[in-house]
């Protein structure tokens, strides 16, 4: 019997296959004196693995960890219903779940002793400590037939003190590639499952859960271990809340160029052209593969899908549901997560920081630190690549049509990692958030973000008027109400300044009761709890901050200038949007990006070498439990003092018309309070590796609010969505766009710095 510091027995013998292959079978078995380590009602159990035996002339096969499924079996059957990974070559021999047949010298209940070659093999294997029984429900098929030791939630936790290189080899030849790609994702399933509480390995790493994260985890599962990191409940998204649609090219009367076209209008033509023609070409499929997922969208009566119309658009090409479709797209794909075996989803989970190290001037990211919100101990991911698609900044300002998890989390790691960051001066206001100063019952307390009024009421008709029911809309723009988001905030800001008033009306009650009611039917109950009912009376709005047309600066394949870093989504400028968003556009730059960033993250992940060593090199967060209840109590409390006054000086200096005097002050006065708050912390004994959720979004609040005031300073031309006094034309020499490069002189304060120093890379 050989064992490796474990409590169990391996128990290891030759098999050879059909092939002439020498592979290896262990068998795992805890001991009847270990039950205790056993729920009750568990019998001991066995794991099986399936190692092949070095090879000299193939070097790379001793590398390959190919564990597949491990089991529950029972103890009189433990040779039986398993599943095995071989090479390419080897794959025929035996059918998925099919056993392979031991000699008839071996038995279950014999030991052999491993070989040198078998001990190099496990390359550090022998020191795993295991605290619980690892336990599959079931295995997670594949097409070419095999089944997946996923590390889904029913994984049992497993602490290690030393794993091999666990997510793949460095490339072989071109012939290979699918099979790295499998052997890969085994490493890191497997290295999934045996992890501790604070440690987790993942082959990727995807932060946030609306449109773009889901979508992209569902690709990448087919090749290895996913983690979905989310800051709240997996549905608390952007997207859950994105009422008007998914734009796409469906109407034989619409056209790519015509779409193309009306997207670099909107832009203020700063869009990259190639990134819409990519994006407006590829749409239409992606909007299909939705369906394909089961998101069900209104058609028309002829039964075809029924195309809206918004501001901006020159056809009709908003596919929709009703007035939810964000919330329809996030129920069919966090179902289709749900029903994913390779995707685990860790909830309440705030990333704080990535993890990054530098190499030949490169940088590289494996993975985040985040904040179990749940169990206060903060949890740290490896991985081989990481997508971040953590949504928008809306927050910085003091209303807002984004959920409260909108903090600009991700674009602020990504700036303190070194990522290149652009367009931030670029904040859209949508025109027509609900005003609950103008309804006839206020809400009994102030809502945590506005309540969107769709675009797609104005492209139903919806009329804009002043408190004197004055339209105003054709003094300003000959599109009038149909004008990009852009014109309409602004001259709804101009309104409201000149009359003194503090919303505009928006009425559809012209239009026909029933079309109203089907088309608008969230919008219409929320505006009923409130005693409106918008078939008869006009909707109080107001703008609200709406979308970062900016953030983290990405490629056509949603790559960054860190290595194995990706963005999609808000949280990505990737140059479709230009100066401005043209409505529904993003939601369809979430699934193209999504999937674009697909297959760039497979070779990343094949291709990159991963020590897990690096789990303990990075400093870990501190949480704040040794810090008295009465001194955290008044650390929160200034916290939202703070986030308070810092949402109103974006408001009134870097709102809707903005100058360089007003930017000037916006930019001392963040600076005053930043420092006053984090002065404030310290003395009260705050560290500043301490980690809170207050605490860490205050500090991303700030990063995003000054990364915006700094790129508006940056603009001296008025574009899109940046409207400034001192130039309020357009030059045609400023047409470029807003770039934030990293930067070796670290800022001293502590929102622009990460928690960890950042480490060499091996």
């Amino acid at each position: 019997m050989w064992r490796l510091g474990v409590r169990g027995i391996f128990l290891a013998f030759p098999f050879l296959s059909k092939a002439k292959s020498t592979f290896w079978l262990l068998f795992f078995t805890h001991p009847s004196s270990s039950s205790s380590l056993l729920s009750p009602n568990q019998s001991p159990s066995r794991i099986l693995l399936l190692l092949r035996k070095p090879s000299p002339d193939v070097v790379s096969d001793t590398q390959r960890l190919c564990l597949i499924s491990a089991r529950h079996l029972s103890s009189s059957s433990c040779c039986a219903r398993a599943c095995f990974f071989f090479p390419l070559s080897q794959r025929a021999v035996l059918g998925a779940g099919e056993a392979p047949r031991s000699p008839s010298s071996s038995s279950c209940d014999s030991a052999k002793s491993l070989e040198p070659g078998m001990a190099a093999l496990m390359n550090g294997f022998g020191s795993l400590q295991c605290k619980a029984m690892v336990h599959v429900e079931k295995g997670h098929m594949q097409a070419s037939g095999m089944a997946f030791f996923s590390p889904v939630n029913r994984c049992a936790q497993v602490h290690i003190s030393s794993i091999p290189h666990f997510i793949g080899a460095k490339s072989v030849s071109a012939s290979q590639l699918r099979m790295r790609h499998k052997v890969g994702s085994i490493r890191a399933s497997a290295a999934s499952c045996l992890q501790d509480e604070t440690t987790k390995y993942f082959d990727f790493v995807v932060i946030g859960s609306g449109v773009a994260g889901l979508r992209y985890a569902l690709e990448v599962s087919k090749y290895g271990s996913v983690a979905i990191i989310t800051k709240a409940e997996p549905h608390e998204s952007n997207t859950n809340y994105a009422q008007g649609g998914v734009s796409a090219v469906l109407c034989p009367s619409d056209s790519v160029e015509s779409h193309m076209q009306d997207t670099i209008v909107a832009g203020a033509y700063l869009c990259d052209e190639e990134t819409v023609r990519v994006v407006c070409t590829e749409g239409p499929e992606r909007v299909k593969e939705l369906i394909a997922m089961g998101a069900s969208f209104d058609h028309g009566e002829d039964g075809r899908l029924h195309l809206a119309r918004e501001g901006g658009h020159s056809h009709n090409r908003i596919v929709h549901s009703a007035d939810m479709t964000g919330r329809e797209i996030e129920r069919a794909l966090l179902q289709a997560v749900d029903n994913d075996d390779n995707i685990s989803l860790f909830g309440h989970h705030f990333a704080i920081d990535l993890l990054t190290c530098q190499s030949n001037g490169e940088i590289y990211c494996y993975g985040v630190d985040s904040l179990d919100a749940e169990t206060q101990k903060a949890i740290r991911f490896i991985s081989k690549v990481t997508l971040l698609a953590s949504g928008g900044v809306g927050h910085i300002y003091p209303s807002t049509t984004n959920p409260p998890v909108a903090t600009g989390d991700g674009i602020a790691m990504s700036h303190r990692a070194q990522a290149v960051i652009s367009n931030m001066e670029f904040v859209q206001f949508h025109p027509t958030a609900l005003s609950d100063e103008g309804l006839p019952i206020k809400p009994a307390t102030r809502r945590e973000n506005a309540f969107l009024i769709t675009e797609a009421v104005r492209g139903d008709g919806g009329i804009l008027y002043n408190q004197s029911m004055e339209r105003f809309m054709t003094s300003y723009d000959d599109r009038a109400e149909l004008a990009p988001r852009d014109v309409v905030a602004r001259s709804i800001d101009d309104q409201l300044k000149k009359r003194g008033e503090k919303y505009v009306l928006l009425d559809i009650s012209h239009k026909p009761r029933e079309k109203v009611l089907a088309h608008f039917p969230n919008i219409a109950a929320e505006c009923l709890r409130h005693g409106l009912d918008i078939t008869q009376q006009p909707i109080p709005v107001v703008p609200a901050a709406h979308y970062m047309c900016g953030g983290v600066r990405a490629g056509l394949q949603g790559e960054t200038n860190v290595k194995g870093l990706y963005v999609a989504g808000e949280v990505a400028c990737t140059g479709l949007h230009g100066a401005n968003r043209l409505a529904s556009n993003s939601l369809l730059e979430a699934l193209v990006f999504a999937r674009r960033a697909v297959q760039p993250s497979i070779d990343h992940m094949v291709d990159a070498d991963v020590d897990p060593s690096f789990a303990k090199k990075w400093a870990r967060p501190v949480l704040s439990v040794s810090l008295r209840d009465s001194i955290l109590s008044d650390i929160i409390e200034k916290t939202k003092q703070a986030r308070m006054e810092l949402q109103s000086i974006m408001w009134e200096y870097v709102g809707i018309v903005r100058s360089t005097n007003r930017l000037k002050h916006a930019e001392w006065k963040i600076s005053d309070l930043e420092s006053e708050w984090e002065e404030f912390l310290f003395r009260r004994g705050w560290k500043p590796t301490m980690v809170g959720v207050e605490t860490c979004e205050m500090r991303n609040l700030f990063c995003c609010a000054k990364l915006v005031v700094k790129s508006a300073l940056a603009r001296h031309e008025s574009r899109g969505l940046h409207f400034t006094e001192d130039f309020p034309y357009l030059e045609e020499s400023k047409r470029k766009p807003t770039v934030i490069f990293p930067t070796h002189i670290q800022e001293l304060t502590w929102s622009s710095k990460p928690l960890q120093k950042q480490l060499q890379c091996k």
